[in-house]
């Protein structure tokens, strides 16, 4: 008989998709055959979306692993939106009658679906097949806390987080200032702000919620979780921190030059360098790509700029920089024997695996977090969008990993000169004591990251766990 499958539901963007896949193959693994993957393929609502899933897909194929995807019809994609997080619970949800009819359609027995967390509207096509759900949580446990919490914040913060006194309570971090929470909690009156709350209210119906971190990490947080403190006392269902789940796949030996950013890097003294990148979406004005360019220079160190220009009309990605207009003039003619700007994508990775690596100032989205640690490189969070803002909170003063800097939120999270010099001052001088100690605490996590992935780790167990649980719930789902 063909083996149980499970039934993965990723979003198109790169950083739900590959980390859910990576999470399903550990999980493939792990069984020992005793467990399939069917990958259900929303068709991504931008045409460069779809040719990078497609281009995924094709390697994955190629893989020769236990892995079916089967391509979900196209829908009208939502056009009157406020923001990301509405469009893409939206979007999902208008799949619902689709991957109704692909599970029916599956013709061995279905172990399990797993949703991303912006889908826990499709828990109903799971309860009408009797199919176990689960969650898919690609950012943080701090993160899942607050979801949690913010239904029962909801009712007891009456106004605006940002006009409330005193601090947040989310239940195993320290106070949280409501400066710090993520974007869409900050607009009560905004459809985002919403689906967040939908979302945390309904995270309580999943039979379990993989989570990308590692429990080490998060300790408090996680425990908070399992007593029930971030859900008034109401047992939340079961987590599995599975992480760090990274797509670390080394390059084939001889197979290609290396990347002109790690050949510059092999010319760098150990631990010299400083990275500034920020993620797919991340990219700087003019005003903005002054004010770096002088906090590096007056800073003395090496650094490695991926600078990325604005998206074009109708995308979020960025597009390659013009570093004519948007750098002061001289800059590159005066820093070129300690610095490279890279004016378009680089090999994230493969940069903060280098031993010349010693700092990375970083958008803080929790995969390039995930990368930082695992390397043991300690950071400065430059939080632009998103959940980032707290996870900067979190890096800086739960985990220890991280050196702070002050974003201004009210000027969209700018950042003067003087102060990315006196952060970079402090996470790489070498008499430094905030740099010791976030030098310290990311060599300790990067230890704890690889241990808990190998066998016996608290990652691999949990992932043992998964395994176990989701083969006890298999159900035929087709008649």
């Amino acid at each position: 008989m063909a083996a149980p499958t499970v039934v993965l539901l990723p979003v198109w963007a790169a950083g739900h998709l590959m980390s859910m896949l990576d999470a399903g193959k550990r999980l493939l693994a792990q069984s020992g055959g005793a467990l399939s993957l069917t990958v259900l393929v929303m068709q991504a609502p931008t045409e460069k979306d779809r040719s990078e899933v497609a281009a995924h897909i094709r390697r994955e194929e190629a893989s020769g692993l236990d892995i079916h995807f089967h391509h979900l019809p196209a829908v009208e994609p939502p056009r009157d939106y406020v923001g990301i997080e509405e469009f893409v619970s939206r979007f999902i949800e208008l799949h619902a009658d689709h991957v109704k009819t692909a599970i029916s359609a599956l013709t061995c027995p279905v172990a399990a679906v797993v949703l991303d967390f912006f889908g826990t509207t499709l828990f109903d096509v799971c309860r009408e097949l009797s199919v176990p759900a689960y969650v898919y949580f690609t950012a943080d446990a701090a993160f899942y806390a607050l979801l949690l919490r913010l239904p029962a914040l909801h009712e007891e913060v009456t106004v605006e987080f940002g006009e409330m006194e005193g601090m947040v309570d989310v239940p195993g971090l320290p106070p949280v200032p409501p400066s710090c929470l993520p974007v869409p909690v900050m607009d009560k009156k905004n459809p985002n702000y919403t689906w967040f709350v939908y979302h945390g209210r309904r995270f309580m119906e999943a039979d379990g919620v993989i989570i990308n971190t590692v429990a080490e990490l998060e300790q408090s947080v996680l425990a908070a979780i399992a007593d029930g403190r971030c859900t008034r006392g109401i047992p939340a269902p079961t987590v599995y921190p599975v992480g760090p789940v990274l797509s670390l796949s080394p390059s084939p030996q001889g197979a290609e030059q290396p990347h002109e950013c790690v050949r510059w890097l092999d010319a760098q003294p150990p631990a010299s360098v400083v990275l500034l990148c920020f993620g797919s979406v991340g990219f700087f004005t003019m005003t903005q790509a002054h004010e770096v360019a002088r906090g590096l220079e007056r800073s003395g160190h090496r650094f490695l700029w991926v600078l990325r220009g604005p998206p074009a009309a109708g995308t979020l990605q960025t597009t390659d920089a013009n570093l004519g207009e948007l750098l002061p003039e001289g800059f590159l003619e005066r820093t070129k024997e300690k610095g490279l700007v890279w004016p378009t994508k680089a090999p994230q990775k493969e940069i903060l695996a280098h031993a010349a690596m010693g700092g990375f100032v970083t958008h803080g989205g929790w995969n390039s977090t995930l990368e930082s640690l695992w390397f043991g490189v300690p950071m400065v969070p430059w939080p632009l969008y998103a959940e980032q803002h707290l996870n900067a909170f979190t890096l800086v003063e739960y985990m220890g990993a991280a050196v702070a800097m002050e974003v201004d939120r009210k000027r969209n999270n700018f950042v003067d000169a003087s102060e990315l010099e006196r952060a970079v001052k402090a996470l790489m001088d070498g008499d430094s004591d905030d740099g010791r100690k976030v030098r310290e605490k990311a060599t300790e996590m990067k230890a704890a990251c690889r241990k808990a992935v190998e066998e016996g780790g608290s990652s691999y167990s949990a992932l043992g766990r998964l395994s176990e649980d989701i083969r006890k719930g298999a159900v035929r789902t087709s008649q």
